[in-house]
C-alpha cells in the first residue's frame, strides 16, 4: 500500500504556533523532508519528536523527488516541512507534490501558519479581494516592473521582502504609488514583532534611518476610491467593468467577473432568486451590487446563462 505525503505547516516564529494534528503527523510519519534540518530539529526537539530527517531544499529539490516518490510507493509516510509556513508557498515543495499527484500517490495537507495571511490580518487594510505576490525579482528594473503590474490590479497585495532590499522596494513604491497605504510587518509572531503603517516614502525613510532587521512582509493597500456607496468599507476598490469608468478591464478583473457570475449561478442553483443571489455575492466580495450585476450580464451574454432578473437597487 502506498504511503502518504503530508504537507505540514510549521510556525513562522513562535514555536507554540503549531496544531495538534501537525505534531501527531510529525511523530507518526517514517520520514520528515525538511528545508533546513537544523531549523526543523529545533522545532522537533521543542516538542519531543525524534522522527528521522532528510534535507529537501531549493538546491537539491529536483534530485530528491525521485527518491521521495519511490519511498512513497514503498509505503513510507513522509512529512514535508519548510523553515516556516506552508510548503510550496514561496518555499520548496511544488516539485514533489506535482510528482506524487502525477504518480497517483495520496497527498494530504496539514494547514498551519502563513506570514501572508497573518500580515493581512494585522494590516487593517481591505482584504475582501487580495493578491499574493511572494518574493519580488532581485534586479531593480524587474522589481519595478513587477510592482507596477501588482499596482495595476487595484487590489490589496501581500509580498515578502528581504531586509537588505526592503528600503529599495519601499522607495520604488513611493515613486510608483506615493499615496498608497502600506503596512510593513516585521518579525511576525516573534519577540520583536512590529507593524508600521504609512505612505511608502515615510516607511522607506524610517527603515533607512533605523535599519531593517528580521523578516519582512509588506501589505500594499488598494488605491482610494472616492465613489463608494453608503456603508461600504473606506478604501475598498471596485474593479472597473467594461463600459464603466475605469477602463476596459485586465485579465485579473476578467477572472473576478467570472468568479462573481459563477457564485451567483451557484446560489441560484441552491434556490435563491437572482436578485438575492446578486446581493449576497456583493456582500461576500465587499463590492457594489451593481458591479456584480454588470459582471454577470457580461459573462452570461457570452452564452453562460440567462440574464439576472431585475436591475440592482441598493446594496
Amino acid at each position: 500500500m502506498a504511503g502518504t505525503l503530508y504537507l505540514v505547516g510549521t510556525p513562522i516564529g513562535n514555536l507554540e504556533d503549531i496544531t495538534l494534528r501537525a505534531l501527531r503527523i510529525l511523530r507518526e510519519v517514517d520520514l520528515i523532508a525538511a528545508e533546513d534540518t537544523r531549523q526543523t530539529r529545533r522545532l522537533l526537539h521543542h516538542h519531543g519528536i525524534r522522527t528521522p530527517l532528510l534535507s529537501y531544499h531549493a538546491h537539491n529539490e529536483a534530485a530528491r523527488v525521485p527518491d521521495l516518490v519511490q519511498r512513497l510507493r514503498e509505503g513510507q509516510n513522509i512529512a514535508l516541512v519548510t523553515d516556516a509556513g506552508m510548503p510550496g508557498i514561496s518555499d520548496p515543495g511544488r516539485l514533489v507534490v506535482d510528482a506524487a499527484l502525477k504518480a497517483g500517490l495520496p497527498v494530504r495537507v496539514v494547514p498551519g501558519p502563513s506570514a501572508a495571511v497573518a500580515a493581512l490580518a494585522l494590516a487593517g487594510l481591505p482584504a475582501g479581494v487580495w493578491l499574493f505576490a511572494g518574493f519580488l525579482p532581485r534586479r531593480p528594473g524587474s522589481r519595478r516592473e513587477a510592482l507596477q503590474a501588482i499596482l495595476t490590479t487595484g487590489y490589496t497585495a501581500v509580498l515578502y521582502e528581504a531586509p537588505h532590499r526592503v528600503v529599495e522596494t519601499l522607495a520604488d513604491l513611493a515613486a510608483l504609488a506615493p499615496d498608497r497605504q502600506v503596512a510593513v510587518c516585521r518579525e511576525l509572531t516573534k519577540q520583536f514583532e512590529e507593524v508600521r503603517r504609512g505612505r511608502p516614502a515615510e516607511l522607506a525613510e524610517h527603515f533607512r534611518t533605523e535599519g531593517a532587521r528580521g523578516e519582512f512582509t509588506l501589505v500594499i493597500g488598494p488605491p482610494a476610491h472616492s465613489s463608494r456607496e453608503p456603508g461600504e468599507e473606506p478604501g475598498r476598490v471596485h474593479p472597473a467593468l467594461p463600459g464603466t469608468t475605469g477602463g476596459s478591464g485586465s485579465g485579473g478583473e476578467e477572472a473576478l467577473w467570472q468568479a462573481y457570475a459563477a457564485r451567483v449561478r451557484q446560489l441560484e442553483d441552491e434556490g435563491l432568486d437572482p436578485r438575492e443571489a446578486t446581493r449576497r455575492v456583493a456582500r461576500e466580495y465587499g463590492v457594489r451590487r451593481r458591479d456584480v450585476y454588470q459582471a454577470v450580464l457580461r459573462v452570461r451574454s457570452r452564452g453562460a446563462g440567462p440574464r439576472p432578473d431585475g436591475a440592482p437597487g441598493g446594496s
